[in-house]
């Protein structure tokens, strides 16, 4: 079921970037914007979330992904759309814009899919949020004097 959420909030946000972007340069079918929507929400969610995170972590992901993107945004953009323009440019600021909503997508990832990888990556995560700040009462003396009157009441 985790799979489906996640499938899902990728195919969000690289449907909503690849709508916005080639149909408002490129003019294209809405249809064709689909199939490379959902052909490349499956090529990165396989490469890149089921591979490279479980293998190397959040950061190396996250950075695999814009590659990831970009070639299979590319590849795809030149099979399904006629573009009398370059689409490398497009597909650069696409696969931007995806890269930049990844981590989050693998931050999901990581905490709720049930993986002895991902067990890994949560416990490091746990040990550098368990800090905590100290407070000291010597440093404020209104907050002495009134434990002070406290007590003496």
């Amino acid at each position: 079921m985790v799979h489906l959420k996640t499938l899902g909030i990728k195919a969000i946000a690289i449907g909503i970037t690849v709508f916005s972007l080639f149909g408002i340069f490129y003019n294209a079918n809405l249809t064709n914007l689909f199939w490379v929507s959902v052909l490349a929400t499956g090529i990165t969610y396989l490469i890149g979330d089921l591979f490279v995170l479980r293998r190397f972590g959040n950061v190396t992901a996250s950075i695999a992904d814009f590659p990831l993107s970009f070639l299979s945004i590319w590849l795809l953009c030149g099979i399904f759309i006629e573009a009398s323009i370059p689409i490398i440019t497009t597909s650069l600021m696409a696969a931007f814009f995806i890269a930049c909503c990844e981590p989050f997508i693998h931050t999901y990832m990581v905490e709720n899919l049930e993986d002895e990888k991902f067990e890994e990556q949560r416990e490091r995560s746990a040990e550098t949020g368990r800090l905590q700040t100290e407070f000291s009462e010597e440093f404020d003396s209104n907050v002495r004097e009134d434990q002070e009157k406290d007590r003496d009441k």
